[in-house]
């Protein structure tokens, strides 16, 4: 043995090591897989990739069921089908321009609110201001150090985020009530009011007689507020430390902070739940049945009637014989096809401003 090595030796207390160390811990972290265990990591493999082939199958399945059915109503009416307007059974006459123009505004609106406010609701309980205002509320009464009270904004604010979150859970059909006998009653002297001394504009040339585009998009705007707001807190929430103490370590207020740094880093989180959000719009059918007003027409007003996809067929199925029924399939392609093609433009959107961002991060 050298010198370096017998120094080195000396070094090392063997003791101490044996002590730490069981006899026969090395051996048996060091065991290589059995057989059991190459069976189920093989078969939980096999499964996964069964499972995520089984979902695209299925949505295979869903779009050629669609449009086998829809077939027919495709070579009868063909593009005419969604640039006219008329729908009577009667008469064999389809057309579902109307109703695109209202899905599709009717959820943008929607998800224009809903985005506002959840994105701040988002920053509201990320950043803490509810339980800081608390909290020096407290410290001024001097109930800080008292027990039942120090834990108090905490709990009011796990209270307020499930609160929240607890709104997907309620049925759509009970938003649509809520819509009828509160929102609208609620909104109708505004509407008067604008249609009365705005009504050149054409956002309020109409008066809001009942049901319309307004308080369909308020409710909606409800409905998707949950996504937007609790995927958006988690976004902000994994803004690194670092670079929250790096944006106050060169002088930035709060919210300047929070504006051009922290919504900035987190905003492709952020998108994503606006693109969820949409996506939940887009298929809602109970509420905007019930509040939408179901009338083929095509307006700028937000206080007009009007009609919507899902709408459309919520309220055709029941009653449809075999040449609607194959109208309402094209339309159910249709908006299966809206659907797809937001959320991969959505995809795309937000893997450019990932990588746009990743600088950032």
């Amino acid at each position: 043995m050298s010198t370096a090595e017998a120094k080195v030796t000396e070094h090392i207390p063997t003791a101490n090591v044996e002590a730490a160390v069981p006899v026969g811990a090395a051996a048996e972290i060091s065991q290589p897989p059995s057989t059991l265990d190459l069976i189920l990591d093989r078969s939980f493999r096999r499964s996964t990739w069964i499972i995520a082939w089984f979902i695209v199958a299925l949505m295979f399945w869903l779009v050629l069921s669609i449009g086998r059915q829809a077939m027919p109503a495709v070579r009868a009416y063909g593009i005419g089908f969604l640039t006219t307007s008329t729908w009577d059974p009667n008469k064999a006459q389809f057309g579902i321009l109307p109703a695109i123009c209202g899905t599709m505004y009717s959820s943008m609106l929607g998800l224009f609110i809903g985005t506002m406010f959840g994105l701040a609701i988002a920053i509201f309980l990320s950043e803490g201001f509810l339980a800081n205002g608390l909290t020096s509320l407290l410290v001024l009464v001097h109930l800080e150090d008292k027990r039942p009270f120090a834990s108090i904004p905490d709990r009011l604010e796990d209270f307020l985020k499930i609160t929240v979150e607890l709104l997907a859970a309620v049925p759509s059909v009970v938003y649509g009530l809520w819509g009828i006998f509160v929102v609208i009653p609620l909104i109708r002297p505004t509407a008067d009011w604008l249609h009365g001394h705005l009504g050149w504009i054409p956002f309020f040339g109409t008066s809001l007689s009942g049901p319309g585009l307004m308080p369909a998009s308020i409710v909606l705007a409800i409905m998707v507020l949950p996504t937007i707001s609790a995927i958006s807190r988690d976004a902000l929430v994994a803004v690194p430390p670092k670079m929250r103490e790096a944006a106050f370590g060169m002088g930035a207020t709060r919210w300047e902070a929070i504006l051009a740094v922290f919504v900035p880093t987190a905003a492709t989180g952020i998108f994503g739940a606006v693109i969820l959000g949409f996506g939940r719009a887009l298929g809602e059918t109970m509420a905007l049945a019930m509040l939408a007003g179901n009338a083929n027409v095509i307006s700028w007003s937000l206080f007009s009637p009007a009609n919507t996809l899902a709408a459309l067929l919520a309220n055709h199925f029941p009653e449809a014989d075999g040449v609607e029924v194959g109208a309402l399939m094209y339309a159910a392609l249709v908006l299966l096809a809206i659907t797809l093609v937001v959320n991969v433009v959505g995809t795309l959107i937000l893997q450019r401003a990932d990588a746009n961002l990743k600088g950032l991060r």
